[in-house]
């Protein structure tokens, strides 16, 4: 990919004085588990920057698969999502029968892979500041360097001007300073199983850890709906079992 712009505007030009693509009130979009978007006031705000962080190295391929069905739901059945990746993401590629067992349109993805992770934050600046993007997803390598307050500052703020949903994965690195609106930690988490004790809809042990405006609220087990394209209303979407909470709680521990 060739090499973007450099990510501050000009100094002429400062980041409050750019011009602004959403002047309509911002939007929710619900994740379809009605406790816990009636716990966010509706689900999560568009055209703004939400955070991942994988429990541990495990948990990584689930915290990617939540992302995918987050953008999912961000941009209704036909919003395109830009997928930012660094290219030596080991393992953290998206694998295509995956893409799909998951419910996605490959035609709605677009995947950008870069060299390195300061590549790839400027060209996520580029992207996240085109409403055209609809969704980006940046998944940088699983313990970047360079995302610190600053660059989620930055990422935010083009967002809140652009109305682009960002879904930053974090991987398993250690929480840090962040202008991020949620933080979310995930897990795997087993799946009801079906008839013949066939595997059942992807499952995910999802703790909030940081919101905006809220107070966190760890502790929920989400079971992925893929055609319906939205997480179970129902067996899935309650707090989690005794002993999936006192497993959360070991998570946060160890974090």
């Amino acid at each position: 990919m060739r090499e973007s712009s450099s990510l501050p505007p000009a100094q002429s030009r400062p980041y409050s004085a750019l011009p602004s693509a959403e002047r309509e009130p911002r939007t929710r979009f619900p994740l379809g588990a009605e406790a816990l978007d009636a716990l966010l006031g509706g689900g999560l705000e568009r055209g703004r920057l939400h955070e991942f962080h994988a429990a541990t190295e495990d948990d990584l391929p689930s915290m990617t698969g939540f992302a995918l069905t987050l953008a999912l739901r961000a941009g209704g059945r036909d919003g395109q999502i830009v997928w930012l990746a660094e290219a030596k993401r080991g393992g953290g590629l998206l694998h295509g029968p995956g893409v799909a067992e998951l419910g996605a349109d490959p035609a709605r993805l677009l995947f950008v892979t870069v060299p390195d992770e300061k590549m790839l934050l400027k060209a996520a600046a580029d992207v996240v500041r085109s409403p055209a993007a609809g969704t980006a997803v940046i998944a940088p390598s699983p313990r970047p360097r360079h995302l610190d307050l600053t660059a989620t500052r930055r990422l935010m703020l083009f967002a809140e001007r652009s109305g682009v949903t960002v879904l930053l994965l974090r991987g398993v690195s250690a929480e840090a300073p962040s202008a991020a609106a949620t933080r979310w930690r995930i897990a795997a988490a087993p799946s009801t199983p079906l008839e013949a004790n066939a595997p059942g809809a992807p499952a995910f042990a999802v703790d909030l850890v940081r919101r905006r405006g809220g107070a966190p609220s760890p502790g929920w087990r989400l079971e992925w709906d893929r055609d319906a394209g939205r997480f179970a209303p129902h067996g899935g979407t309650s707090p989690l079992s005794s002993d999936l909470a006192a497993d959360a709680r070991r998570r946060r521990l160890a974090g």
